[in-house]
């Protein structure tokens, strides 16, 4: 096995969170590529920490949704 991500899962998942809205697109990617905790985000997004746990819970079920689809082949792309 590799530590190298699949090209086309990689595709989707990027595709997946560039279709995120934009307050839980900023959260899920402070919180998992800037390493920021719940508190640091509220602070930096004026949200309560509550209203960022949402969010981001909102965030991961959206991407999970989107992963969970079968990949669209070549001639479905937009």
């Amino acid at each position: 096995m590799t530590d190298e991500p699949d090209p086309i899962t990689l595709k989707r998942l990027e595709r997946a969170v560039r279709r995120l809205p934009r307050m839980q697109r900023e959260i899920f990617l402070a919180a998992r590529l800037d390493d920021m905790d719940y508190f640091e985000i509220a602070e930096r997004t004026g949200l309560s920490v509550r209203e960022v746990e949402r969010e981001l819970a909102q965030a991961l079920a959206s991407i999970d949704r989107r992963m969970s689809r079968p990949p669209k082949q070549w001639w479905w792309r937009r």
